[in-house]
């Protein structure tokens, strides 16, 4: 039996644990009896995890990432274990250790928009852990065996910051829809608190998230639709609650945090269109959701998204809110349709962990021969 250990410990995060959660949920449904699954998890989350096979062994490791602690006694314990391969699923790892593994690079958004205004931090702080950061992350993806992608222009990414010499060892695999969204019904008592006509925004509210553009460019906007923007309550969403009071815009632009994903499933039905102004993106699942839903999208013209949506969307300039608002009061006018079927058939969460799976078994087949 081989012995596979796999970082979960963002499991209940947004983004990063959406894609934990569907990487679990597949590989538990695949046929590998001949290799046991160590999770390393945090220990808040091990009531959260699904029923598991047997070859499915959960530790705990109460290790933050980016911290000391994941650097020594993560380290200790991984080096314990004896692993013939490790998943490292987020930029966080023990740069120490010596066995091989697999990294998954969702996106480089840290280096490409170093501002420190994503860091509660003080500015000295932020410098440091921002050097560390980066050493880290060029560790990861030198010594990685393989590294995963989620989109080609993450890979493009990669290889322009860090050498062509790489391109052979990157796989980009695409996600998809989480079990989650698709096994849930709608939220509907939420339509007697949702009236009028909608747009939506999901997601979290970091900078490069660009929402506060977003709400300039829709708060010049002479409509009754409101705004609903989805995502945590944390620090950035209270300061995007102030941004939205500057524009007295609180009747039209809503914050919704920590919606339900029946919730979620209810907003993706009833809105009239997604608007994602996001600068930088490694994949973009609210995207790929709106597009299951059959929900039209209007979102930044940056390469992730012409990737994933073959154009098939109204696009904006996300430095630009006169364009944004333009393009919103475009929809408004003349809303628009768009049959996503021939692009979806692309983004599947199983199908990821079957190649996953596979890069698992073609790195311990390059063990054994040498």
């Amino acid at each position: 039996m081989k012995k596979i250990g796999i970082d979960a410990r963002l499991y209940s995060q947004t983004g990063v644990g959406t894609y934990l959660r569907n990487l679990i949920h597949e590989l538990s449904l695949c046929s590998a009896e001949d290799i046991i699954f160590y999770l390393y998890i945090l220990p808040s989350d091990e009531n959260k995890l699904p029923n598991l096979p047997p070859n499915f062994i959960v530790k705990e490791a109460p290790f933050l990432w980016h911290s000391f602690d994941e650097q020594s006694a993560f380290l200790r314990i991984l080096n314990q274990e004896g692993l013939d391969l490790m998943h490292f699923t987020y930029f966080g790892y023990p740069v120490l250790y010596k066995r091989k593994f697999i990294a998954t690079v969702h996106d480089l958004t840290p280096l490409l928009f170093k501002t420190g205004k994503a860091s509660t931090k003080n500015p000295f702080i932020y410098g440091m852990k921002h050097f560390f950061f980066k050493f880290i992350l060029r560790s990861q993806i030198e010594k990685a065996a393989s590294i995963i992608t989620p989109t080609e222009t993450v890979k493009n990414q990669v290889v322009r910051m860090y050498g062509s010499h790489l391109k052979d060892k990157i796989i980009p695999l695409y996600e998809g829809i989480g079990y989650e969204l698709t096994h849930t019904k709608e939220n509907e008592s939420l339509k007697s608190h949702y009236q009028r006509q909608f747009f939506i925004y999901v997601g979290n509210f970091y900078p490069h998230k660009n929402v506060t553009r977003l709400i300039k460019a829709f708060a010049g906007i002479k409509s009754d639709c409101q705004l609903i923007l989805i995502g945590p309550k944390d620090y950035f969403a209270a300061t995007i609650q102030q941004y939205i009071k500057q524009f007295r815009m609180e009747g039209r632009i809503i914050i919704v945090d920590d919606a339900t994903t029946s919730d979620l499933v209810f907003f993706y039905k009833h809105a009239r269109a997604l608007i994602h102004p996001s600068l930088s993106e490694g994949f973009g699942l609210p995207v790929v959701e709106a597009a299951y839903f059959g929900l039209p999208i209007i979102a930044s013209d940056i390469p992730v998204f012409q990737e994933l949506l073959k154009g098939k969307y109204s696009s904006f300039d996300p430095h630009n809110a006169t364009d944004i608002r333009k393009k919103i009061t475009s929809f408004i006018s003349h809303s628009f349709k768009t049959d996503y079927r021939s692009i979806l058939a692309q983004y599947s969460f199983k199908t990821m962990a079957q190649q996953t799976l596979s890069l698992y078994q073609k790195a311990l087949e390059s063990n054994v021969k040498t």
